[in-house]
């Protein structure tokens, strides 16, 4: 038991192509969450034992990049364009092992271009984008704020024009965000009326916990934009 390894394999098939390859997973004895960001990012007790780096699968033949949360079903023609814009300029590249936060990027990456080229959800764009804010934010990288921004973009949409009531995202869940993901790439108007937007739900959500942060986060952000006025007042 005690050299029992943290990866394991699961074997996966290739949407696109269909064939098959194995991916890596992180076994949960190894994860260790010691909290989270106000923007929901976990953090963990050793930054390799990281189950976000595993949450993209890779297909080694084709490049197509997937999680759990895409659809299987392919719009017409989106199939045609994956294997031309991806598939076809494919240099064989191994996501099956071990993955470093570099590699772990790159493999959020490659899932979102995949997502975008076969039109999945908005929802499931956001995620990507987010997480790859996530890691960006561990390496203390400038290229986090960008990918808040279009994390923000893609969760607008949803929550505009998507049915979030089969997901795993509430409505509410996605306004939090949104407000706090506004906050973080300067824009305050805006984060203000989605935080108001959450208190609006307050009696109705089951989500407590997520409402009581967004009324502290409310508080906080008011404080900081008086501040910010009388700074420019003096």
């Amino acid at each position: 038991m005690d050299n029992l390894s943290p990866l394991y394999e699961k074997q996966e098939t290739c949407h696109l192509c269909k064939r098959p390859f194995s991916s890596m997973k992180l076994r949960n004895r190894f994860v260790k969450l010691t909290g989270q960001d106000t923007d929901l990012k976990p953090n963990y007790a050793d930054a390799a034992m990281n189950p976000l780096f595993y949450h993209v699968k890779v297909c080694p033949h084709c490049g197509y990049s997937f999680t759990d949360d895409f659809s299987k079903f392919f719009p017409p023609g989106t199939k045609d364009v994956l294997t031309e814009k991806i598939a076809s300029n494919w240099v064989s590249q191994d996501y099956g092992r071990a993955r470093t936060i570099h590699e772990a990027i790159n493999s959020y990456k490659l899932a979102f271009y995949s997502g975008f080229l076969k039109k999945e959800k908005h929802l499931t764009l956001a995620g990507l984008a987010l997480r790859i804010a996530w890691l960006y934010r561990d390496l203390s990288s400038p290229d986090e704020k960008r990918f808040l921004a279009l994390a923000a973009g893609q969760y607008k949409e949803a929550y505009l024009n998507e049915d979030l009531t089969l997901t795993s995202m509430s409505d509410v869940k996605v306004m939090y965000l949104l407000a706090e993901l506004h906050v973080r790439i300067g824009k305050w108007e805006e984060a203000v009326k989605y935080f108001s937007k959450v208190l609006e739900k307050q009696r109705e959500s089951r989500d407590k916990k997520l409402v009581e942060m967004a009324r502290d986060r409310w508080y906080e952000l008011r404080d900081e934009m008086k501040k910010s006025e009388a700074s420019a007042i003096s």
